[in-house]
C-alpha cells in the first residue's frame, strides 16, 4: 500500500489496494518527490528510452507501441472509456502536421484525480505523452489544464522546463532522431471546455463551444489538423504498459477493463480522497478504503461523476468498479468520481444543486440544452421549495428526454441523466415533496 495521506497540498488521503499488485501511477510517491530526479530514481523515462532504443535494446516501432496499447485494454480515463489504442490509429499517418492534446480540464463535480496527477507525478504524464507522440508520429502537443487550478499549471510548467533541460523534450530526444515539444495551456474554468472540441476551440483562442461532428478531431482537429485528445490519466498509464507489456496490464484488471483506475471518492465518507485500484475491484472494497460511510447508512452513489445516473446504495454494494459492470447496472463509470450519499441526504435538494450547475455551465449553443437545463433546474427548485405539482414529475422526465441526443455535445445528456436516474430510483421522495411541501428526510440539514 502506498499511503499519500501526507499530501499537504490537498489534504486528501490517497492509496492503492488490490490483489497484492504494485501500484502503477502512484508507485513510490510520498507527496513531495515530484521533480525529475525523483522520477528518474523510481524508474522514470525508462519506457521512453525503451521505445527509442536507448536502453540497449532494439527499440520499438510506432506500430509495436500501438499494438501493446491495444493489447492492454486501456480505455480512456476521462469518461467515455473508448479504447485508447484504437483511437491512436484514427489519425492519418502521412499527414505532415498533426497534434496531440492532453485534456486536463477537470471540471466534473466530484472529480479531483487529474490535478493530483499533475501536482505529484507530472513527469509520468510528460513521458506518456512523449510515447504517444512517437506512436502517432506527432511532433507538437498541448496539455490543456483547468483554469481554476492555476498552481497545478505552474507545477506542470516547472516539470516541462526540467524535461527540456534533460533532453526528454525538444530536438533529438535522449540522443535519438525523435523530436517532440509539449506546451502547457490553462483554461479559464469553463466546464464546457472539458468536451474535446470545445477544448480545441478554446486552445485556438476562440470561445469554448463544441463543434459539429463529423468531421472528428482525428481528421480535422486543432488548427484544422489531425488531432488526438486523451485524458491525463490515460497518458499516465502508458509508461507502465510499455515497461511491462500490454498483457500484464490487462491481467491487472479484467477483460475489456485493463489496468488500474484512480477513483475520487467524495461525499459522505470518513476518508475522502483519490484511490488507485484494479478495475473490477468490488465497490465495497473501495468504500472501505475511503473509511466507510460517514454520518449514516449508505443511501445512494453516483459512480462516475455528477453526470452519471445515481444508483441505490444496495445496488452499488453488489457491483464491481469497472466500465461494464456499472453500465449494466444503468449508470456509467465516467470520470471515476464516486459521490457517496448517506441516508440524511435529500435527493430533491441534491438534484437541484446538480441541475443548477449544468444550467450555469451550458454554453448556450444548442437550444435543447440552453433552454432545457434551465427548465430542469427551475422545476426541481420549485419542488424543493414546496411549490411543486404532481405533473412536474412527468414534466421532468419529458424535458430530460427531449434534451438527450439532441445537442452537439454531451453536456445536455449530462444534465438530463441525473434527473432520469433520480426519478427512476427515488421518485417517492419527489412525490413526497410535492404532496407534503417538505422534505421526506426529516433529519436532513
Amino acid at each position: 500500500m502506498v499511503d499519500l495521506s501526507k499530501f499537504k497540498a490537498t489534504g486528501r488521503a490517497s492509496c492503492f489496494h488490490g490483489r497484492h499488485i504494485a501500484p502503477q501511477i502512484y508507485a513510490g510517491l510520498d507527496g513531495t518527490n515530484w521533480r525529475l530526479a525523483d522520477y528518474v530514481a523510481r524508474g522514470g523515462y525508462a519506457a521512453l528510452r525503451k521505445v527509442l532504443g536507448k536502453d540497449g535494446g532494439a527499440g520499438m516501432t510506432p506500430e509495436a507501441v500501438i499494438a501493446e496499447i491495444k493489447l492492454s485494454g486501456l480505455r480512456g480515463r476521462g469518461g467515455a472509456g473508448f479504447p485508447t489504442g484504437l483511437k491512436w490509429t484514427f489519425m492519418p499517418r502521412p499527414a505532415p502536421v498533426k497534434y496531440l492534446v492532453c485534456n486536463s480540464d477537470e471540471g466534473e463535480p466530484g472529480t479531483c484525480k487529474d490535478r493530483d496527477l499533475l501536482r505529484f507525478n507530472p513527469h509520468l504524464v510528460i513521458e506518456g505523452m512523449a510515447i504517444a507522440a512517437y506512436a502517432t508520429n506527432v511532433r507538437t502537443a498541448y496539455n490543456y489544464i483547468h483554469g481554476e487550478i492555476f498552481e497545478v499549471y505552474e507545477r506542470f510548467e516547472e516539470a516541462l522546463d526540467e524535461a527540456r533541460a534533460a533532453g526528454c523534450l525538444g530536438e533529438h530526444i535522449l540522443g535519438s532522431d525523435f523530436a517532440f515539444q509539449l506546451h502547457a495551456h490553462h483554461g479559464m474554468g469553463a466546464y464546457i471546455c472539458g468536451e474535446e472540441t470545445g477544448l480545441l476551440e478554446s486552445l485556438e483562442g476562440k470561445k469554448g463551444q463544441p463543434r459539429f461532428k463529423p468531421p472528428f478531431p482525428a481528421s480535422v482537429g486543432l488548427y484544422n489538423k489531425p488531432t488526438t485528445v486523451n485524458n491525463t490519466e490515460t497518458f499516465a498509464a502508458v509508461p507502465w504498459i510499455v515497461n511491462h507489456g500490454g498483457q500484464a496490464y490487462l491481467d491487472v484488471g479484467k477483460p475489456n477493463n485493463g489496468g488500474t483506475k484512480i477513483f475520487s471518492v467524495v461525499g459522505d465518507v470518513n476518508a475522502p480522497g483519490n484511490f488507485e485500484i484494479p478495475l473490477g475491484t468490488p465497490f465495497a472494497t473501495l468504500l472501505e478504503l475511503a473509511g466507510g460511510v460517514r454520518g449514516g447508512a449508505l443511501k445512494a452513489v453516483i459512480p462516475g461523476g455528477s453526470s452519471a445516473p445515481v444508483l441505490p446504495g444496495a445496488t452499488m454494494m453488489d457491483l464491481t468498479m469497472d466500465y461494464d459492470a456499472i453500465a449494466k447496472a444503468g449508470s456509467m463509470l465516467g470520470s471515476g468520481a464516486v459521490i457517496v450519499m448517506n441516508d440524511t441526504r435529500c435527493m430533491v435538494k441534491s438534484l437541484m444543486r446538480l441541475s443548477y450547475f449544468y444550467q450555469h455551465e451550458s454554453c448556450g449553443q444548442c437550444t435543447p440544452c440552453r433552454e432545457g437545463t434551465g427548465w430542469l433546474w427551475r422545476i426541481v427548485q420549485r419542488i424543493e421549495h414546496g411549490k411543486g405539482r404532481q405533473e412536474d414529475l412527468d414534466l421532468l422526465d419529458s424535458v430530460a428526454g427531449n434534451i438527450i441526443g439532441r445537442t452537439i455535445c454531451a453536456l445536455g445528456d449530462a444534465a438530463a441523466m441525473p434527473v432520469q436516474g433520480m426519478l427512476r430510483h427515488f421518485r417517492d421522495e419527489f412525490a413526497w415533496h410535492v404532496e407534503h411541501k417538505t422534505c421526506k428526510v426529516a433529519q436532513y440539514v
